[in-house]
C-alpha cells in the first residue's frame, strides 16, 4: 500500500506547487528523525572531484553536493521548515544541514548505522549494495581506467604485470582490480589506501606505477591539482559505474521524495544545468574537465523527464 504521505508527496511536487506536507500527516522513517532532531546529515568524501570535495575555504561543494543540497531543500519544504547551513545562527529555527565527512570503506556502514542520512558522493549502486542500502535515480555513468605518469610505455593493465597500482579501499575500483590481479603474471600489487588524493600521492611519488579509478575522478584529481599534463589515463573500462545517493533501505517516504526530487530538477532542466556548472565550466581552481555529457546520461536524464 502506498502511504498518504508518499501518494501526497509525488503528487504536490511533480505538480510544481510550493507547498507539500498537511500538518496531519504521519511521519516515519528519515523524515521522522529529520523533523524531531532539526538536522539532516549529509555525508560528504573529500577528494571525489567534481563530485564531492572541499573549496579552499573548507566547505563542501560539488555536482553531488548540489544536489543533496535540493534534497534537503525538498525535506525542509515537506517539513514546513527553512533549510539552514551549518554556520546558522543559534536561534534560527529550522531543518538544519550538517555535513559530516565520510571515508570510501566506511559511508555504507554509516548510513546502516544512522550516523548520516544521505551519502554524497561518487558511490556506484550496484546489486551487492543494494542488499545494505537504497539508492537515487543515477546521475552520472563512469567506470574503472588506470593512471600513468607520461612516459609509462603501458596500454592496459596486462603491461603491469608484477607492478604496484593503487586504488582508493573500499571503492569498487579495488574489488576489479583484486579480480583482475590474478590474471596476469606475475600478478599486480594492488596497494590500497584511504582516499583518491592518498592513491594518487602513491603514484605521483613513484610508490606505484599506476592508479585505478573511476575515469572520471582520475581526470577530476590532475584537473584540481593542474597536472593533467604529467599523467595520462590509459586502456579501456575495466568496470561499468553508475553513480547514485545512497539512503538507509525500507523508508519509502524519504524514498519518494529523493525521486521525485530528482524528477523535478530532470522536468525543469536544473539537473543538466549543475551537470555543466561541474563537468563545462571553470572548478574553483581555474581547470576544466570538458566532459560534455556522454549519450548514456543525456537518455538517463530523458527518462527522469529531462525535455529534449
Amino acid at each position: 500500500m502506498i502511504h498518504r504521505f508518499t501518494l501526497l508527496l509525488l503528487t504536490v511536487l511533480l505538480a510544481g506547487l510550493p507547498a507539500w506536507a498537511q500538518d496531519d500527516v504521519l511521519l516515519t522513517g528519515t523524515l521522522k528523525t529529520i523533523h524531531d532532531h532539526g538536522t539532516i546529515r549529509i555525508g560528504v568524501r573529500d577528494g571525489a572531484v567534481p563530485f564531492s570535495f572541499r573549496n579552499k575555504a573548507g566547505q563542501p561543494i560539488g555536482f553531488t553536493v548540489d544536489l543533496c543540497r535540493a534534497i534537503a531543500g525538498d525535506v525542509a519544504t515537506a517539513l514546513h521548515s527553512d533549510l539552514l547551513e551549518p554556520d546558522a545562527p543559534a536561534w534560527q529555527r529550522g531543518i538544519r544541514i550538517q555535513f559530516i565527512p565520510v571515508a570510501a570503506d566506511a559511508r555504507l556502514s554509516m548510513l546502516v548505522s544512522n550516523a548520516i542520512d544521505l551519502e554524497c558522493g561518487s558511490t556506484t549502486a550496484n546489486a551487492e549494495r543494494a542488499r545494505t542500502i537504497a539508492f537515487s535515480p543515477v546521475f552520472f555513468v563512469a567506470g574503472t581506467r588506470l593512471m600513468v605518469k607520461r612516459g609509462n610505455p603501458a596500454r592496459s593493465y596486462r603491461a603491469l604485470a608484477g607492478r604496484g597500482v593503487s586504488v582508493s579501499a573500499g571503492t569498487t575500483n579495488e574489488a576489479v582490480m583484486q579480480r583482475l590481479a590474478s590474471t596476469v603474471s606475475p600478478p599486480l600489487e594492488v596497494k590500497p589506501l584511504p582516499s583518491t588524493d592518498a592513491a594518487f600521492d602513491a603514484l605521483a611519488e613513484g610508490q606505484v606505477d599506476a592508479m585505478a579509478s573511476d575515469d572520471v575522478l582520475l581526470a577530476g584529481v590532475v584537473a584540481l591539482r593542474g597536472v593533467g599534463a604529467d599523467y595520462r589515463i590509459i586502456g579501456n573500462y575495466l568496470s561499468y559505474e553508475p553513480y547514485a545517493i545512497g539512503f538507509r533501505k525500507d523508508d519509502p517516504d524519504f524514498s519518494a521524495l529523493i525521486t521525485a526530487t530528482f524528477r523535478h530538477l530532470a522536468a525543469s532542466g536544473e539537473l543538466a544545468e549543475r551537470y555543466d556548472r561541474w563537468f563545462l565550466e571553470r572548478l574553483p581552481n581555474g581547470a576544466t574537465l570538458n566532459l560534455p555529457m556522454s549519450p548514456e546520461l543525456t537518455e538517463i536524464y530523458r527518462a527522469l523527464g529531462a525535455p529534449d
